[in-house]
């Protein structure tokens, strides 16, 4: 065979690649998109739907609990039945969802199309994370998925931002008409991608098994909003201990618990996880800076944040450049060096540009590190099972991003009493990139003693051992052809 040149690598994908990638980054676009987008506006939606205090808030919650609840078991399902066509699937029923969204006469509709919504949004982050993998040549999908994260965590600072202004300038219901046409656009890229599925799936769903795997990030993200209400933390004990016990029993498990033995996939889930709530405290401590301390205007605001959100936008693109043998440390520095920047902006007090700037840092490390969480952990699990491997990154991530909140003091700050912090979030990514290289400095510990271990018995042997002879074979073997001997 020929060898082919090296070009850049948007030049190796084909065009169902293309359209898988013109799909997968769309969709993540309006996923999160709607997942922030009326976070500014809740105030304008109840006034308009005369809701409740305590009932508006689930125009947001619901959307948010439902995607990151369901996401495990749409992972699964792209694994099973076709990631194309699940991909589809959700993207109309997102696009569907949306449109209901913005024709709700009242909240209690507006609540269960934004469930609706967010369960089309869990099929699309997984089942389009899996497909792009698959559609792209091995080694290229990195970062094609890069590509696609950054333009979606565009719209995650952006959301607010785009939210607040439709609402107030236009109608709260133009957030949710403006993802209808990118959605269509979205679907119809799906509908040309090249189909793929887990060859050794089989034909059954695991149903107990999707139960509890549906429960347990839903119970966590509520414990993790209310942490006094200790019934959610006991729930999803239960129910995580009832989906080991299926998943050991079950012929054809939603989740193959040897997952979770894989440690590098563990490490950088954990600490995407960790990354994606320090992101939320991040774009929540300092646009309340910004508005309640410094008296900005919510445009004034969203136009500061813009260089931060391209550093934050830039980082998925990043994410895809780095090879997986070097995930785990690259994420432990993004770590670090987001922890300094969080750190630094207690120390800015409400001084504009010093506060900007250390939001800019803190962005441009926990791009990256949000990033490699998805990206990574595809690069490190079997191709074949790679819906359910996102399915569950993206669960934890989304389950556990309102830890952020809860460790800025963020229900102090809205009161209007103590200013919300970003100390606890830098203090947990410090934490977490030690722990990253401590872990790793153990491994490549035990393996050096392994080696060493492996050389002095072959060498007790005459050494001519077997391990030295395998060794001398497979060095032999490598050589090339008239340079033997």
């Amino acid at each position: 065979m020929p060898v082919l040149p090296k070009p850049e690598p948007h030049h190796h994908l084909d065009a169902q690649a293309r359209w898988a990638l013109t799909a997968v980054a769309l969709g993540a676009f309006c996923v999160q998109l709607d997942s922030f987008a009326l976070n500014l506006a809740l105030p304008v939606v109840r006034d308009a739907l005369h809701g409740t205090a305590t009932a508006t808030p689930w125009v947001v919650s619901g959307y948010l609990l439902a995607a990151g609840s369901l996401m495990p078991l749409a992972g699964r399902l792209g694994d099973l039945y076709g990631r194309r066509r699940m991909l589809t699937a959700g993207l109309a029923l997102f696009g569907v969802a949306a449109a209901l969204c913005a024709l709700a006469p009242s909240l209690p509709l507006l609540v269960v199309a934004r469930v609706v919504q967010g369960a089309g949004g869990a099929l699309i982050m997984p089942v389009g994370l899996a497909l792009l993998t698959h559609a792209c040549p091995p080694g290229h999908g990195r970062r094609a998925m890069g590509r696609a994260l950054g333009l979606a965590g565009l719209a995650t600072v952006c959301g607010p931002f785009i939210g607040g202004v439709l609402a107030r300038s236009v109608s709260w219901r133009a957030v949710f008409w403006l993802t209808v046409p990118l959605v269509v656009v979205a679907a119809l890229g799906a509908r040309r991608a090249a189909e793929s599925r887990d060859p050794d799936a089989g034909a059954s769903l695991d149903i107990v098994g999707a139960v509890a795997a549906t429960g347990v990030p839903a119970c966590l993200a509520r414990w993790l909003e209310h942490v006094a209400a200790w019934g959610w933390a006991v729930g999803a004990v239960l129910l995580g201990a009832l989906f080991v016990g299926a998943e050991r029993r079950s012929p054809a498990p939603l989740v193959d618990l040897a997952l979770f033995r894989n440690r590098p996939y563990v490490a950088l889930t954990v600490a995407g996880a960790v990354a994606n709530s320090a992101t939320v405290a991040l774009w929540y401590v300092v646009p309340w800076t910004l508005q309640q301390a410094a008296g900005w205007s919510v445009r004034d605001a969203g136009v500061a944040l813009v260089v931060p959100a391209g550093a934050l936008a830039v980082g998925g693109p990043l994410a895809g450049r780095v090879r997986p043998a070097v995930a785990v440390p690259v994420m432990a520095v993004c770590l670090a060096a987001a922890a300094v920047a969080l750190a630094a902006t207690a120390t800015c007090g409400t001084g504009t540009p010093a506060l900007l700037m250390a939001a800019t840092a803190a962005a441009a490390a926990l791009g990256p590190a949000g990033g490699l969480a998805l990206t990574g952990t595809q690069a490190v699990v079997r191709r074949a099972r790679a819906g359910e491997a996102s399915g569950v990154t993206k669960a934890v991530m989304t389950a556990t991003a309102g830890a952020g909140l809860a460790l800025t003091g963020a229900g102090a700050g809205a009161g209007g009493g103590t200013r919300p912090s970003l100390l606890l979030p830098a203090a947990v990514c410090l934490a977490t990139g030690a722990a990253l290289v401590l872990g790793l400095a153990l491994v490549l510990g035990r393996g050096h003693v392994r080696a060493r271990a492996r050389v002095a018995v072959s060498g007790g042997a005459g050494g001519r051992g077997t391990g030295v002879r395998r060794s001398d074979e497979r060095r032999s073997s490598e050589r090339p052809p008239g340079r033997r001997g």
